[in-house]
């Protein structure tokens, strides 16, 4: 049985070895031999595409292995429609996925049983998480919060004058403290307004 591993971290601070290590041992319990370990670090499960994922991908149409070995199937994808889309392409390859910590091996029914239901409650809690996150932000607008960058004073009197002095629009940015961009667009606006 040829087997690949995935393993995959959210965040550059963290490390992909514990999972690997365990994916290792159990392969090495179970007498299958590892042809390539793949890993993502830095990388979201919610992002459909990740560099070592699509290189496992590409592996996978070339028939280079028969079973794919994951710690969690949160490693491998957060979405239900993205799961789904990875096992349908991996079934039609004839290619099994195994989930070391949730038990679950895809190429038995009772895997792909599980599968299904699993991934409708990993969704389900999902979609609970982004409605509590979006009624957070609500109530934090109506007590009179402010997302998003800070505006900043832009003195257009100022940057007029400096334009007519001869200033470039680098000295003007450097005088105001401003970009040169945003120096340029208030004029422009000031001009606009006055027409």
């Amino acid at each position: 049985m040829r087997v690949v591993t995935y393993t995959r971290v959210s965040t550059l601070d963290q490390d992909c070895e514990n999972q690997a290590h365990e994916l290792r041992e159990y392969c090495a319990r179970r007498d299958w031999t590892i042809t390539a370990e793949f890993s993502d670090s830095g990388f979201s499960g919610a992002r459909d595409s990740r560099p070592a994922l699509d290189k496992m991908i590409r592996a996978a149409r070339r028939r280079e292995f028969d079973v794919i070995l994951i710690w969690k199937l949160d490693r491998l994808a957060r979405s239900l429609k993205n799961l789904v889309n990875l096992l349908a392409e991996f079934e039609s390859l004839n290619v099994a996925l195994v989930s070391l910590t949730d038990s679950l091996d895809l190429s038995t029914p009772q895997g792909r049983l599980m599968f299904q239901i699993i991934g409708a409650m990993s969704e389900f809690e999902r979609s609970l998480i982004r409605e509590r996150i979006m009624a957070g932000l609500r109530l934090a607008k109506l007590r009179g919060a402010k997302f998003g960058r800070p505006r900043i004073t832009v003195d257009v009197a100022q940057i007029q004058a400096l334009r007519d002095s001869g200033a470039s629009w680098r000295k003007v940015a450097a005088e105001t403290g401003l970009s040169r961009q945003t120096c340029l667009r208030a004029l422009q606006t000031r001009h606009k307004t006055a027409a």
